[in-house]
C-alpha cells in the first residue's frame, strides 16, 4: 500500500514538472484598426513558474497588458482613431470602447483609464496634451454645462460626464469670459480727500517647490488652484510654469521604460536637453 502511494506521488510530481514544458504558448488576439481582421499572435512563454504568472509577466513586458496609461497617450488615441463622438465623448463610452475594441491598448482594469482621465484633467497644459470635462451638453443653448479643465476632479467608471475637445472647450471659456455684465447705474460722485501715496506693489513672483513623486498630479493640481490661478487672474499678468524632473536609477532603466518615457517626452514637447544618461 505504501509503495503504491509513493508511486502515485512520484507520478504526480512528474506530471507537475512537465506542465510548464507542455503549456508554453500564449495566444493574443490583435487588431490593427476597426476595419482590419482579428489576428492571433503566438508568444512563447519561458520559466518554471505558474502558467498565469508567466503569461501575465510576458504581456506586461511586451505592453500587451497596460497597468499605467498616460493622459497624453489617451489624447493621442482620442485624435488618432478617433474616439471622439463629434466634439466630445462620454466617459462611460470610453470605458466601453477600451473594454471592447482590440485595436486599442489593452488596459488591466477600467481604473487604469480613469487614472489617465484624472491626470489629463489636472494638467496645466490640458489644451496641448489632454482635454476638458463637462457635466453635460445643452443642445438648445449649444454650450457645455459645468465645463472645467486644469484641475483635480473625482471620477468613477459610471460617471455621466463628457470629455471635451480642448479647442472647443477653450472657445466656450473665452466667450463666457468676454461677456459684458449689464449696465449698472453709477452712484453720484462724492468728493474725497486727497489720497495718501501708497507704497509700490510687487511686480514679480518666483517660487520653487519639490513635489512628492508618488502624488505629482495631486500636488500639481493644488499648486495650480492655490497659487497659479491667482497669478493668472491678475490683469496683464504673464505667468510661466516650468516642470523639472530628475530621476536617479541605480539599477538602470529597462528598455521598455526608456522607450515609453522618451516617446511621451517627445509628445509632451520636452526641451531638447531632456533624456536618459548612461553616466
Amino acid at each position: 500500500m505504501k509503495q503504491a502511494e509513493e508511486q502515485k506521488t512520484a507520478a504526480d510530481g512528474a506530471v507537475t514538472a512537465r506542465l510548464p514544458e507542455t503549456y508554453q504558448w500564449l495566444l493574443v488576439p490583435t487588431k490593427e484598426s476597426l476595419q482590419a481582421p482579428v489576428t492571433w499572435q503566438a508568444i512563447r512563454l519561458s520559466g518554471n513558474t505558474g502558467l498565469a504568472e508567466r503569461a501575465s509577466k510576458k504581456l506586461k513586458n511586451d505592453e500587451l497588458l497596460v497597468l499605467n496609461f498616460a493622459a497624453s497617450r489617451l489624447r493621442m488615441d482620442l485624435d488618432r482613431v478617433p474616439l471622439w463622438r463629434g466634439n466630445h465623448v462620454g466617459i462611460r463610452q470610453l470605458v466601453e470602447d477600451f473594454g471592447r475594441y482590440l485595436y486599442l491598448p489593452r488596459l488591466q482594469t477600467p481604473t487604469v483609464l480613469l487614472n489617465a482621465i484624472r491626470a489629463g484633467l489636472a494638467l496645466l497644459t490640458w489644451e496641448q496634451d489632454a482635454f476638458a470635462y463637462a457635466e453635460g451638453y445643452d443642445e438648445s443653448a449649444s454650450r457645455y454645462r459645468g465645463l472645467r479643465a486644469g484641475m483635480q476632479l473625482p471620477l468613477t467608471a459610471d460617471d455621466s460626464g463628457l470629455l471635451v475637445r480642448p479647442d472647443v472647450a477653450r472657445q466656450q471659456m473665452d466667450q463666457e469670459i468676454t461677456k459684458q455684465p449689464p449696465d449698472i447705474k453709477q452712484p453720484p460722485k462724492i468728493d474725497k480727500p486727497p489720497e495718501t501715496v501708497q507704497p509700490r506693489k510687487p511686480i514679480r513672483y518666483h517660487g520653487t517647490v519639490v513635489l512628492d513623486s508618488a502624488r505629482v498630479g495631486r500636488d500639481a493640481g493644488r499648486i495650480a488652484d492655490e497659487v497659479v490661478t491667482h497669478l493668472v487672474g491678475l490683469v496683464g499678468s504673464s505667468v510661466r510654469v516650468t516642470l523639472e524632473i530628475e530621476a536617479e536609477i541605480p539599477q538602470g532603466a529597462p528598455d521598455n521604460v526608456v522607450r515609453t518615457v522618451t516617446e511621451n517626452s517627445r509628445t509632451l514637447k520636452f526641451t531638447s536637453n531632456s533624456g536618459f544618461e548612461t553616466e
